[in-house]
């Protein structure tokens, strides 16, 4: 039993700060069992039953192999957890005493010494129960039943009387055939399958729960409003809410660090009070985002003061900054651009599922890998996407220290809902829940109504499904929840956060429906992948903003390895389909790898090639994206992340395991990068500069043949626009090839400030298949060890592409990676994992080799 005072953190460790408020956590010495069956067994806390039924061994690794299918009779049972606990004398002697489960997934009972406290219907939602005068000294018992998601969801189905449409929804692996259910439910829409996921229908109770007792007041919520911010002054307002036991008098005062910067006194009843107080801080240190900036946090505290005694206090952290989409029309259209602290921003980022199909094993540590490799990747935004959940408080703490904005969808995907009154009802709750919960976080940028729905009844023949009278009723509840309860909301508890219905869409009108490519609005541009057209079109396909669009690629043998043996090792084996969601996926990579790249019959060979392919299509993307620039203000491939190791459109795996993607993707957000364009019979070079100020900058082109000769060079000096993607400058494609075979030369072109070094590309003028490559480049790999770091030092004497250093059946994490090694040009790479010294003997390479 755990036990302290405390005025601050949701799903944290309790910390001793107050002596009158009190936090105990009971989240130690559950059990559990299937309902009034059998016997009990210890359960862990936050968890799943799932995650409790595998640590007993009563159900196999889903992961594992075809294992999936072997636990799909788990959704349909009821279960209960139950815990013995003691409450302590400190919580008992206070006045107010209250019980919160700050997630259970997804029905429940609660039931405390036989007392029914109330029931759950939303895994999104955080449920407080008053207990004041239920707890008794010694032993209490608590008792949770958990009602099966997947019965329940069919009783939903039965009483809304409307199957409506769900098109990620997979009953078919979990034996219900074509009747889904997923949307009757406020659960997470991923776990019952995507075509990168599991189905795995998970209960349980997946966030903490938590005993809290006060005495005279509590300060339930501070908001820090910012009306008006700019880097000479900030005019703010604090919003406090704070609960009294009685009617007292009372002052309430605010700091900013450790300094009062504004008091009042007021004469509080009892219950809930509210209060808004201004103040100014001038000339304030303001929160950017990464690669613009600081992202600086301030602190604020606001204290109830009785009688000269401090009887309550909430401290919250937040950075000080404007930040709006901006709509503006224009010649082309109407502008659709993120502006912070009055400079317009190019978004550059992922979206982002959640982390595991079991959510309480994403730890804090694999919360900082997430948000860490996506500013490690230059990255400066991540959409929280519909069909998973409202991320924990950590992660968006973890993105207002690294400067990434969030586009937060609310949690609705690829389906039409419910639209009666207790369902509205539901979701209103959990809005105004989530919002108050995340409005003080810098990071958010944006909040969405839902994930591709708009999209999916213009387009994708959802309204054919129904009779006229059927179509108004379904498009009509949608309309209800996403047009008029969610902005409203938005608007009501937040200080003007912008509110976008649903991406993709053109505008924010009921049938402002996705034009592609845009004009306004957002894109989801999928004409690669699922449409089979060429890299090359990316730059035929730019919006104003493109929000989704991607490649999948296979995760390395390493990761595979964990859920294959030897003999499934074959990309049609049993064992690989089931860790492919998509329909299309093989296919799709093995067609796209034979446009641009020989296929390998080697399985492995297979794999490493994935994901070149993957990253010259994310390298494609990017650059186009970015070379439209302030047209196109806005690139997030689709996906950061993976729920489970299987093959996606992810650029780190399930594993947090770097892709060849994600290296790319981080060459291609770096702030400055110089970006060359065949265009026809011309070759153009661009500069992208995302720094407000111009650039003057010198380049230098070097023709090479694979022998790593140079053929021709030459310099030029050119000036890039502040915060703009400008062409410096174009040749003749005949020039430059200066009458060699555009099979046997390439271009290396590097970018450079004052001597230093900003980018280098390195231009084919043929596909990889067409290349005449050097048949066996002999790679060489030197360790040097210098001030405690270890580095390899790298050259090859003949021209070698897309190098992959590995070290088999090891974690091998380099600072670079999927390099390419021109001969008579050293490169070093850091090892910075693993901690023990790597021989050069051990490290392998893989590299694109036609022959």
């Amino acid at each position: 039993m755990k036990r302290a005072y405390f005025f601050i953190c949701l799903f944290s460790c309790p910390l001793l700060l107050t002596a009158y408020e009190f936090r105990q956590e009971l989240n130690d010495g559950w059990m559990f069992r299937q309902n009034r069956v059998g016997y009990w067994y210890a359960a862990t806390v936050p968890g799943t039953i799932h995650t409790d039924l595998m640590a007993h061994g009563l159900i196999p690794d889903p992961f594992y192999r075809t294992n999936e299918s072997l636990v799909q009779w788990v959704d349909k049972v009821n279960w209960e957890y139950s815990l013995d606990f003691e409450p302590d004398d400190d919580l008992l002697d206070l006045a107010n005493q209250e019980l919160t489960f700050f997630g259970i997934d997804t029905y429940a009972d609660i039931f405390l010494n036989d007392e029914k406290l109330g029931t759950t219907d939303n895994m999104f939602r955080t449920w407080t129960f008053d207990v004041s005068g239920r707890l008794v000294a010694g032993r209490n018992v608590l008792l949770v039943r958990l009602h099966s998601p997947i019965v329940k969801g069919l009783e939903g189905l039965e009483r809304y009387g409307i199957s409506l449409p769900a098109s990620n929804d997979y009953s078919h692996y979990g034996g219900m055939g074509d009747v889904h259910v997923s949307v009757y439910s406020r659960k997470a829409p991923y776990h019952y399958g995507w075509d990168w996921g599991p189905r795995i229908v998970t209960s349980g109770i997946w966030r903490p729960v938590v005993l809290e007792g006060w005495d005279e007041a509590r300060v339930d919520d501070l908001f820090i409003r910012q009306p008006e911010v700019s880097p000479a002054r900030a005019r703010l307002e604090a919003e406090i809410a704070w609960r009294a036991s009685d009617g007292m008098n009372v002052e309430i005062e605010l700091l900013h660090g450790q300094e009062v910067v504004a008091s009042r006194s007021v004469a509080a009843g009892e219950g809930l009070n509210r209060m808004i107080i201004p103040f100014t801080v001038e000339k304030p240190r303001l929160w950017w985002s990464n690669g613009l900036g600081e992202p600086y946090l301030h602190a604020f505290t606001a204290r109830v003061i009785r009688d000269g005694r401090e009887i309550a206090e909430k401290e919250v952290a937040t950075g000080l900054r404007s930040l709006r989409l901006v709509r503006r029309k224009d010649a082309r259209g109407e502008s659709f651009y993120f502006e912070l602290n009055g400079r317009p921003v190019f978004a550059k980022g992922a979206n982002l599922i959640p982390g595991d199909i079991f959510l309480p094993r994403v730890t804090r540590e694999r919360q900082e890998r997430l948000v860490e490799d996506a500013a490690a990747a230059n990255m400066n935004m991540l959409r929280v996407w519909g069909g998973g959940v409202y991320q924990e408080d950590y992660f968006y703490e973890l993105c207002d220290r690294h400067g990434i904005m969030v586009w937060q969808d609310f949690m609705f995907a690829c389906a039409m809902y419910p639209g009666d009154d207790d369902f509205l009802a539901n979701v209103r709750e959990e809005a105004i829940d989530n919002i108050t919960r995340l409005r003080n976080h810098p990071c958010i940028a944006l909040w969405c109504g839902n994930n591709e729905i708009d999209v999916a009844w213009a387009r994708w023949g959802w309204q054919r499904a129904f009779a006229p009278f059927g179509r108004e009723l379904v498009f009509g509840a949608y309309v209800k929840l996403m047009h008029e309860l969610l902005p409203d909301l938005v608007a009501r508890y937040t200080d003007g956060d912008d509110y976008w219905p649903s991406s993709p869409m053109s505008g924010p009108a009921v049938n402002a429906h996705e034009t592609r490519p845009g004009t306004s609005g957002d894109n989801h541009y999928w004409g690669v992948w699922f449409e089979a057209h060429k890299f090359h079109q990316f730059e035929e396909n730019v919006g104003r903003f493109i929000s989704e669009y991607g490649f999948q690629s296979f995760p390395e043998l390493l990761t595979v390895q964990a859920y294959a043996l030897p003999a499934d090792r074959a990309i049609e084996s049993e064992v690989m389909a089931a860790h492919q969601r998509s329909a299309i996926g093989n296919r799709q990579i093995r067609e796209y790898m034979g446009y641009y790249y020989e296929i390998p019959d080697d399985f492995e060979q297979f794999l490493y090639l994935s994901q070149v392919l993957q990253a010259k299509a994310t390298r494609a993307a990017f650059h186009a994206h970015r070379r439209a620039m302030p047209y196109c203000m806005g690139s997030l491939l689709w996906q950061l992340n993976d729920c489970w190791p299987v093959a996606s459109w992810s650029t780190t795996d399930y594993y947090h395991r770097w892709k060849a993607a994600h290296y790319a993707a981080r060459e291609a957000c770096k702030p400055v990068i110089a970006s060359p364009r065949v265009a026809g019979e011309k070759v153009e070079l661009w500069v992208i500069n995302d720094l407000p100020s111009p650039l003057p900058a010198t380049y230098r082109v070097e023709l090479k043949n694979f022998a790593g000769e140079t053929l021709r060079s030459w310099d030029g000096k050119c000036r890039a626009g502040g915060n703009a993607a400008t062409r410096v400058t174009a040749w003749e494609r005949r020039a430059l090839l200066a009458g060699q075979d555009d099979r046997e030369v390439f271009a290396v072109i590097t970018l450079a400030r004052d001597g230093n070094v900003l980018d280098e590309q390195h231009l084919y003028f043929n596909e990889a298949k067409n290349l005449k490559l050097p048949a066996s480049p002999r790679v060489t790999v030197e360790v040097v060890e210098r001030e405690g770091r270890r580095f390899l030092n790298l050259s090859a004497d003949r021209l070698a592409l897309d190098v992959l250093l590995y070290l088999p059946g090891e974690e091998l994490h380099l600072s670079d990676n999927y390099i390419d090694l021109v001969p008579g040009r050293a490169r070093e790479v850091e090892v910075t994992r693993p901690a023990t010294p790597v021989p050069a003997g051990a490290i392998r390479a893989r590299f694109v080799n036609p022959s």
